[in-house]
């Protein structure tokens, strides 16, 4: 295979993995709420909150990884205040999450401006350094692809074999399955469906923070307003293509953040297209693989349901 064209591949695997990264994370903490029976729509507020948190901080402090920490706080933060909703107060889990969404872009976007105003330069923050694991990053192609990354790209590896080894091999991941097909039994049997619930959340929103932490202080290395740009939604998609399975939600990720990556590569080619057209691209990749998997993902049984042990 010629060089250049085996570089140009390179380049573009490598910046897929970078794309799906976010998505991974956020995604993998979606699929914990969502087999206790927590619909979370607000992912969009989830990733955004981590990310401008995690921009604040790593710019006050000039450490990155305080700003993992301040993502994944933020992020679970929102998260147990969508749970709060949905869970206590019993509201419309789609309804909720999508007022969540519509407050974190207005909040950090007020923020944002009131604290930097509205220059033309963006300010910046420090980002974390590629990490390559001895001996692993220098095999031809997949050393550069898979094992000369951010941290947090392995991280969401590692976040996917833990997500594997609880949703199978534990008692926690069959207390989980419980409460989001039959809260009503799970409930008898005495096990507390508003914890197990309020924990998956927590979980949701930490490594959904740290999915929206990842543009800013792993990829970017600064904040704008709606930097997530649609991610939190896409992240709903992978889990949805995913069937629920960390394995799946994992490689529908790539899949998607393929996708973003292109648009960019092509982009760079300078072809004669509206660049806009090329911004639609992983969008219309998103709503294609929908359609065609419509009617293939079964959800929980009481996804979405509000549940009141109080009521027989």
């Amino acid at each position: 295979m010629n060089a250049g064209l085996l570089d140009q591949l390179g380049d573009l695997a490598t910046a897929s993995v970078r794309m799906a990264t976010p998505l991974a994370l956020a995604g993998l903490g979606e699929a914990w709420s969502e087999r206790s029976g927590l619909l979370n729509i607000g992912l969009e507020a989830v990733m955004l909150g981590g990310a401008f948190a995690a921009f604040l901080v790593a710019a006050a402090t000039g450490s990155p990884w305080l700003g993992v920490g301040a993502g994944a706080a933020a992020g679970a933060v929102v998260a147990l205040v969508h749970a709060f909703l949905a869970v206590t107060c019993r509201a419309d889990q789609t309804v909720a999450g999508l007022a969540l969404n519509f407050l974190a872009s207005g909040v950090t976007s007020f923020a944002f401006l009131r604290l930097y105003g509205r220059g033309t330069d963006l300010p910046s923050c420090p980002v974390l350094a590629a990490v390559p694991v001895p001996g692993l990053s220098d095999i031809p192609f997949l050393g550069r692809v898979l094992f000369h990354q951010s941290a947090l790209v392995y991280l969401a590896c590692a976040a996917l074999v833990v997500s594997w080894v609880v949703f199978s091999r534990t008692e926690w991941g069959t207390r989980l399955h419980a409460v989001g097909e039959n809260p009503r039994g799970a409930d008898s049997v005495g096990l507390s469906v508003a914890r197990l619930r309020y924990l998956a959340a927590a979980v949701n929103g930490a490594l959904g923070g740290v999915g929206g932490a990842s543009l800013t202080v792993a990829t970017l290395g600064f904040f704008q307003e709606n930097i997530t740009g649609g991610r939190g939604y896409i992240a709903l998609v992978v889990v949805i293509l995913g069937r629920r399975h960390p394995a799946g939600v994992f490689l529908a990720a790539l899949m998607l953040g393929a996708a973003d990556a292109l648009q960019f590569r092509v982009q760079a080619l300078g072809v004669a297209i509206p660049s806009q057209l090329f911004i639609m691209f992983p969008y219309v990749a998103t709503i294609a693989v929908l359609l065609f998997t419509a009617g293939r993902s079964r959800p929980p049984a009481a996804l979405g349901l509000p549940f009141d042990r109080r009521e027989r």
